[in-house]
């Protein structure tokens, strides 16, 4: 620890004395500094011990001393030093009066201790002050380097914590917890992912403090949590990868200090290591994912390895997104934020996932039923959310980001067919204006809203055109008539009792119909089509 006045006083070659403030000794001393101004404050910085021997000072004037004391001790002065023997043979009461009611420490400096002794004995205390901080901070760096190299991150954390005397928490891109120490602090650094994301958005560097120092340090989930943290970010990109939240009682020290920049230093080189095995995994998912659409799923077997093997093993769905143009054009990658929250959840389940780049869209294989496909159906709900309150319709829905279709389950073998599902379901989430659209939605749903299209709609105005003008003429109900005919399934008795006329007469408007349109009723292609024709139409 760094030279306190009461070290000074307990040193045994310098002889000091005190006569005043014997109860503030314990504070620690910057520097000493010699000065016999009549006003030195000017020239201090806080932390200091004065040294004077009183030459340009009354120092007999009860008022003159209760200026200079107060001024010194607003200024942060810690101490002063008065050489006695010199200008005066003892402490003068006015100065020892003045001292002890402002509570500075007033030493009483023996003749025969040279105020340069005191000065060397300071600096020589801060000096293996320093020493032993980096002594102990390069000994900090080797035991988090070891719990690195033989423990991974979650070794580091708790090396970290140890030498913090407090606990350590490490956050992935998205801002979720991955790993903490000790084990209570998860619930603690749970509480923080609001302030991880801001310093996210800062570029990198960056560091922030939360909170405040003061009291003993909790050991508990359960304890108050007003301790001092500090994030810092992680990565050496623009958007940081990961950060690091350090907690304790009180500021960091200078030897807590070496230890969390090294734990930052061997978690960044972590993190820029990932992100390269990252790369070439990427690669080697596009070359599996190659594999599996040409219906080669051994091949794409052998080449994943243990890298996808299980994922390859078990049901999987498909995940395909595409950037809307807005999106597309907005500067930077638009599918980072699935791409960070499919494989932070996958990554916390300890589940296989393979995330492919392709082209202007992204291609995902997720375990069925798995945290990754979870995330990414809430990750799209929120999106969905946002877009709904920002009050964006159906019309405006392929303009303002991303838009995500998913398969049904499927294994290898089925894995083109797979594909080609999600792109259905994308492309049907795109002419809904929807974000993420199930492949198993469609099949469970009605037909009719995938013929929300305009060629449609035209051709069914097309088709039942000839019909309506008709009718507009009064001679007739033909399109009316040829609703409940086929909602009938051609039965004349039940079609006529629904329209409340004879079936002689319905009789005559099918021919009607059948004469208008030139076709034939009792074709099914012709029916099929008349009917959808009426339902899309009915829907407006």
């Amino acid at each position: 620890m760094p030279p306190t006045l009461a070290s000074l006083v307990h040193h045994s070659a310098l002889k000091l004395t005190v006569r005043a403030g014997e109860d503030r000794l314990d504070v620690p001393v910057r520097w000493a500094h010699v000065s016999e101004l009549a006003d030195p404050v000017p020239y201090m910085e806080g932390g200091e011990l004065l040294l004077i021997t009183a030459l340009k000072l009354d120092a007999e004037d009860p008022e003159a001393m209760r200026r200079y004391v107060r001024r010194l001790a607003k200024a942060g002065v810690v101490g002063l030093g008065f050489a006695v023997g010199v200008n005066y043979e003892d402490i003068p009461k006015a100065l020892v009066d003045a001292a002890e009611e402002e509570g500075l420490p007033l030493l009483e400096v023996p003749r025969r201790t040279p105020f340069l002794a005191i000065s060397k004995a300071v600096s020589a205390a801060i000096a293996a002050d320093q020493y032993r901080a980096v002594t102990a901070g390069f000994a900090a760096q080797r035991e988090l380097t070891k719990q690195a190299l033989t423990d991974g991150p979650q070794g580091l954390l708790r090396a970290l914590a140890a030498q913090v005397d407090g606990w350590a928490a490490l956050y992935d891109a998205s801002g979720a917890v991955v790993g903490a120490a000790p084990e209570w602090a998860g619930r603690r650094a749970g509480r923080l992912t609001a302030e991880v994301e801001r310093l996210r958005e800062r570029p990198a560097p960056a560091s922030a403090v939360v909170g405040g120092g003061g009291g003993p340090q909790r050991s508990g989930p359960d304890d108050r949590h007003d301790d001092r943290i500090e994030l810092h970010s992680l990565g050496t990109g623009r958007r940081p990868r990961a950060a690091l939240a350090v907690g304790t009682a009180s500021a960091l020290g200078t030897a807590e200090r070496y230890a969390v920049h090294s734990a930052i230093a061997l978690l960044t080189l972590t993190t820029e290591r990932s992100r390269s095995l990252h790369a070439a995994q990427q690669r080697i998912g596009a070359a599996v994912l190659g594999m599996l659409l040409a219906g080669e799923p051994d091949h794409a077997r052998a080449v994943a390895g243990d890298l996808y093997g299980g994922l390859l093993d078990a049901p999987f769905r498909v995940i395909v997104a595409d950037a809307t143009p807005a999106a597309a054009e907005g500067g930077g990658d638009p599918f980072d934020g699935l791409t960070e929250v499919v494989e932070s959840a996958a990554a916390r389940a300890g589940e296989a996932v393979l995330v492919v780049p392709e082209g202007d869209r992204l291609v995902a294989l997720v375990a069925d039923g798995g945290a990754a496909a979870e995330a990414c159906a809430q990750y799209t709900a929120s999106l969905e959310s946002a877009r709904a309150t920002g009050g964006a319709g159906p019309e405006s829905g392929d303009e303002d980001g991303l838009v995500v279709g998913l398969s049904a389950p499927a294994g290898p073998i089925a894995a083109a067919a797979a594909y080609k599902q999600a792109e259905q379901a994308l492309s049907v989430a795109r002419r809904r204006g929807r974000v993420f659209v199930e492949h198993e939605q469609l099949a469970a749903g009605s037909v009719l809203p995938l013929l929300a299209d305009d060629a449609v709609k035209a051709f069914a105005d097309g088709l039942l055109r000839a019909l309506h003008e008709h009718d507009a003429t009064g001679r007739g109900d033909l399109v009316a008539s040829l609703r409940a005919w086929l909602s009938r399934h051609g039965q004349w008795d039940a079609a006529a009792a629904d329209l409340g006329v004879h079936r002689h007469t319905l009789r005559y408007r099918m021919r009607r119909v059948e004469e208008i349109l030139g076709r034939s009723l009792d074709d099914p292609d012709v029916r099929m089509e008349l009917w959808l024709a009426l339902k899309t139409t009915s829907t407006e």
